[in-house]
């Protein structure tokens, strides 16, 4: 006892030496204390409110709790008051008591920074209704019964407007939805409209929905043992400003396309023009080819006459010749007879001779017309290469086979016409070379009839001799000269018939070429229109983007509290969401507890239990 009590003693002493100070402080500290509670009784001031909203739904997608955590800004310490029709509060700041009158809350802010609480909302509804749908091996399937199993599993999340809530927050808030699924459970993953990111053991499925859109997202995997954390969304205001991307290098591209496009419509206008002066020379050459043909089928008709007409000449000088040679000794007066006869041979010769003439100027307009136009076509060869270029021009095919076969025609008539222009140039001298012979022929006749005419008694014998002479060597020529007549006529007949071949051929290239002509019009038609149409590509194209951005461009959106319109000074606005896990459980199996051997100790303190 004496040993406790001088242990005692001193720790007393030491308390009466501390007491005097330590009543200094407390009368301090309480000063303090009264000053700041007179300070809080005040009305205080908060700058700014924020609110995120917490929402716990079940596995399919409905509404099982909400609750908000409020932040206010304190500046100015004091009584604040703040509205929501909550179920309850709870302080998250410190210990001071909160009270609810209605839909208010009242809470005391003890100092500046921020002050925290919760409050549980039992009737509010959220912005979006979330539906998520489960199905194994395509049969749906309950949440509670997919726990545990095993195959080829369908997540399907559909989101759509909450029309019983303000529009405001499904129209300018986007949503992000993330499921974390274990690879140890998970394989063969896939998700069309999502993103999927590998995050540790897990990948990180994500889908973004955009302000005032509804849809449906899908994730498949192959799964052993199923299980799911659950599946979280979060709601955020879009209210940042959208830049509009950088378009210098798209915008060049699309010059360089509206310029190539203007480049092909000239091109495809010059390629048009060229080939309708093509068709326009093809049907000149047509309309000259015809002429010619009616004019070598003209003469061809009339060398009938002539060899006919010339058949008979020959008999009758053969004749002549024969009665002149019978008639030596006999009387002459019956010649002057003979002399008219000579006569009319002769005039029949002089009316085939302007015949001929007349031939010949009709011949010679339509070869130099025709010539004309086959000159006019160009003597042009190409090459494979060229071919190919054009089918690479990105030209239409078609369009490019028919110029290609219409080309080809166009070069075989030139050809023809070249291998037989000799031929065409010859007939001219052929009947020149008949006129010449029939002018001849003529000039003999009628000498010989004026013989005939001045022949008399006296000089008759040797004048008859002289006759006889003249008719036997005029009858002579003129059978070398029936025989290349015919041989002539048998060479118009045989250029007519060819010419008949190589102007139905010539006919055709017109065909061709009026096809031609109107494709390639069509063609031009169509590369014009192409060319308007993206001739302002570049504008369109800033408009078109720029209408795209406005639409998400929320940057004018101000925040407005979930919880009440009464509330003011929002900063922001926040949602949370997640669904209930799937989780497998194990089938508990009890065992009957084992008595453990027991040590002396523990038999020793059982007596006194």
């Amino acid at each position: 006892m004496m040993r406790r009590f001088k242990w005692i003693l001193p720790v007393f002493a030491t308390f009466i030496l501390v007491l005097p100070s330590f009543l200094i402080t407390a009368t301090t500290n309480d000063k303090e204390l009264e000053e700041k509670h007179e300070a809080i009784q005040e009305n205080g001031e908060f700058s700014s409110k924020d609110e995120v909203v917490y929402a716990k739904l079940d596995a399919s997608g409905e509404r099982q709790e909400i609750y908000v955590v409020n932040t206010l800004e304190i500046e100015k310490p004091g009584s604040i008051t703040d509205i929501g029709a909550y179920s309850s509060v709870k302080n998250l700041t410190n210990l001071s008591e909160m009270k609810q009158i209605n839909n208010t809350v009242q809470l005391t802010a003890e100092e500046e920074g921020k002050f925290y609480y919760q409050g549980t909302l039992d009737q509010a509804a959220l912005p979006w209704d979330i539906e998520v749908t489960y199905f194994l091996n395509g049969e749906e399937i309950v949440p509670e019964k997919l726990a545990g199993k095993e195959g080829r599993v369908q997540i399907r999340i559909k989101t759509s407007k909450n029309e019983d809530v303000d529009s405001v927050f499904f129209e300018n808030y986007m949503l992000q939805i993330s499921l974390a699924l274990n690879t140890g459970i998970f394989s063969n993953i896939q998700a069309e409209d999502g993103m999927i990111a590998s995050a540790g053991k897990n990948k990180q499925v994500t889908f973004t929905l955009m302000p005032e859109d509804e849809e449906a997202f899908v994730v498949e995997a192959d799964a052993v043992g199923f299980e799911l954390d659950g599946i979280d969304i979060s709601g955020v205001p879009m209210s940042m400003p959208m830049d509009t991307p950088k378009m210098d290098e798209m915008t060049e591209d699309m010059e360089s396309l509206s310029d190539a496009i203007s480049e092909i419509n000239r091109g495809v206008g010059e390629l048009n023009k060229g080939v309708s002066e093509l068709h326009d020379g093809v049907v000149r050459l047509q309309d000259g080819s015809l002429e010619y043909k009616n004019g070598i089928t003209e003469l061809d008709k009339g060398s009938a006459g002539i060899v006919n007409g010339s058949s008979d000449i020959q008999a009758a000088l053969s004749a002549l010749n024969s009665s002149l040679n019978e008639m030596e000794g006999m009387d002459l007066s019956g010649l002057m007879e003979l002399g008219a006869g000579l006569d009319q041979m002769s005039a029949g010769l002089s009316t085939t001779v302007e015949n001929l003439k007349a031939l010949k100027t009709s011949y010679s307009v339509a070869y130099m017309e025709l010539d004309e136009a086959i000159n006019a076509i160009p003597a042009v060869e190409l090459s494979q290469t060229e071919e190919q270029a054009l089918y690479d021009s990105n030209a239409n095919e078609a369009v490019v086979d028919q110029l290609l076969e219409t080309y080809e025609a166009a070069q075989k008539v030139k050809d023809t016409y070249v291998e037989n222009k000799p031929i065409f140039g010859k007939v001219v001298g052929s009947i020149d070379d008949v006129i010449v012979a029939l002018n001849e022929m003529i000039s003999n006749l009628d000498a010989m009839a004026t013989e005939l005419s001045e022949l008399n008694d006296t000089s008759g014998a040797e004048d008859f001799v002289q006759l006889q002479k003249g008719i036997a060597a005029i009858a002579s020529n003129y059978d070398a000269f029936h025989a290349g007549l015919v041989k002539y006529t048998g060479g118009v007949s045989q250029l007519s018939d060819s010419y008949s071949e190589l102007h139905t051929g010539i006919s055709d290239l017109t065909g061709g070429t009026a096809e031609l002509a109107s494709g390639v019009g069509e063609l031009h038609s169509g590369t014009t229109e192409l060319e308007e149409s993206t001739r302002d590509m570049p504008g369109e194209m800033h408009e078109e983007i720029d209408k795209m951005m406005a639409e998400y461009d929320k940057s004018d959106f101000e925040p407005v509290s979930f919880v009440s319109k009464e509330n003011e000074k929002i900063n922001s606005v926040q949602f949370v969401l997640k669904t209930d896990s799937i989780q497998y459980e194990e089938p508990d199996i009890t065992e009957e507890p084992r008595e453990e051997d027991k040590g002396f100790f523990d038999k020793l303190f059982d007596l006194f239990r």
